[in-house]
């Protein structure tokens, strides 16, 4: 892994650069490393930058990238065993991410989770959670894991139906029926991910549609309506559980609407934002049931953890999680970016006819366009190592250079960078996983 000099980056040298790239300069912070099993130390001005934040969100501009999921789980590592921090929340269905909270708490065999649950876990997971149920043996504050994304990444029902029919089965066999009506439709358009979702929930008649989703608010509805019952009948944290995958069902059926409407080029602006507010509100879930003092790391996309709105050619395309968890949280929400000066990055392609749905290309990043946060940590001379720099005092400063763009795989995401990100850690060069397993 690329080194650089550890401390503090030297102020500018005298060969000028915009006065934003001298005071990234004056803030940028050299990490010696991105190996996990090195030694945290240059790490601690992170300590300084999150305060007192309750959820530290860890960005990607890309999936599939080696550095990023590396950088991640350091920084993940650094916030557990020196921060305090005792909760992973993860870009990962809400619903089946209970199984692999019993697994990293230590339930089953080491096997178990190669043989029942790798091939749902997104690459960049494994390993933080191997290394979160080592830790967790010894541990006297055992962190938990939570999903906080709709199922299937959107690409089936069936992961919040099925065990929202063995609650109701057991406190409402009356109110059975409504479910298993929906997983009946569900079943037959359910898929890997949204992007195979869908077109096939498409291709359901009209009717289907209109019908699975009035099913599925009337099943919210009549778990609302029983609440007293329920929990006399199964206890608090069941019914919670159960609403939130009724919940998750909803916001997933408004996808599959958003997301055909989208793919066919129409559908209204940010109407895609269901599944970010869900993100939002399943982190907050987590923490109004936490233990008090709980601190979360919460590792997604740049794209959902800025604080920023989302657009793409002058159109709003979404409100992201980060946005939402900035409203409600403020400063204890806390957007760490990451981005690469250069390298490679994985370009994702919609193909129908592939397991997920979609194919990467492994794609060569050109240099840094002018007026991108890329494009500034190359001026102040950051380029070539680590970095981990602070955005928040530079907001409100009365620089007219500030970046106004970020790497989103080979292109960019045009947005305000020191609103949307509270700090950004910076790679030198950037590569594609060896194995995607797609």
């Amino acid at each position: 892994m690329p080194d650089t000099h550890h401390g503090r980056h030297q102020t500018a040298d005298g060969d000028g650069g915009s006065r934003f790239a001298g005071r990234l300069r004056e803030r940028a912070t050299a990490l010696r490393t991105l190996d996990p099993e090195e030694p945290l130390d240059d790490l601690e001005p992170l300590r300084a930058l999150i305060g007192d934040a309750r959820v530290v969100a860890l960005g990607e501009n890309s999936h599939f990238v080696e550095e990023f999921g590396l950088a991640r789980e350091r920084v993940l590592r650094f916030l557990v065993q020196r921060c305090g921090f005792t909760a992973l929340a993860f870009e990962f269905g809400f619903s089946e991410g209970f199984a692999l909270d019993a697994w990293v708490q230590g339930e089953g065999a080491e096997e178990d989770f190669a043989r029942q649950t790798a091939a749902t876990v997104p690459i960049g997971l494994s390993g933080p959670l191997h290394w979160l149920r080592r830790y967790n043996r010894t541990a006297t504050l055992p962190v938990r894991f939570t999903g906080v994304d709709v199922p299937a990444a959107g690409g089936s029902l069936l992961p919040a139906l099925t065990p929202l029919a063995a609650y109701l089965r057991e406190v409402d066999p009356d109110g059975l029926p409504l479910v298993q009506d929906a997983m009946k439709t569900a079943e037959r358009f359910g898929a890997a991910s949204m992007a195979l979702a869908a077109p096939a929930w498409s291709r359901l008649g009209t009717d289907e549609q209109d019908t699975l989703s009035a099913m599925l608010v009337r099943l919210r509805i009549r778990l609302r309506a029983m609440e007293p019952l329920y929990v006399e009948r199964g206890g608090r944290r069941e019914y919670d559980i159960a609403l939130r995958r009724a919940e998750a069902a909803c916001h997933t059926d408004h996808q599959f609407r958003a997301m055909a409407a989208l793919y066919a080029g129409g559908g209204s602006p940010a109407d895609t934002s269901s599944r970010e507010v869900f993100m939002a509100d399943s982190a907050r879930w987590l923490l109004d049931r936490a233990a008090p003092g709980t601190r979360v790391v919460l590792p997604a996309h740049n794209a959902h953890i800025q604080r920023t709105s989302v657009s793409f050619d002058g159109r709003l395309t979404g409100l992201p999680m980060g946005l939402h968890l900035s409203h409600a949280l403020g400063e204890d929400y806390f957007a760490l970016g990451m981005t690469s000066v250069r390298g490679r990055t994985a370009e994702m392609h919609l193909d129908e006819n592939t397991t997920f749905g979609f194919r990467v290309e492994d794609t060569a990043l050109g240099t840094p366009e002018p007026g991108s946060v890329e494009a500034a940590f190359e001026e102040a001379g950051l380029g070539s190592g680590i970095s981990l720099a602070g955005l928040r005092g530079l907001r409100g400063t009365d620089d007219a250079d500030g970046p106004d763009r970020i790497r989103m795989q080979s292109g960019y995401l045009h947005t305000p960078v020191t609103e949307a990100f509270d700090g950004i850690l910076s790679v030198p060069a950037s590569t594609v996983v060896d194995d995607l397993g797609l």
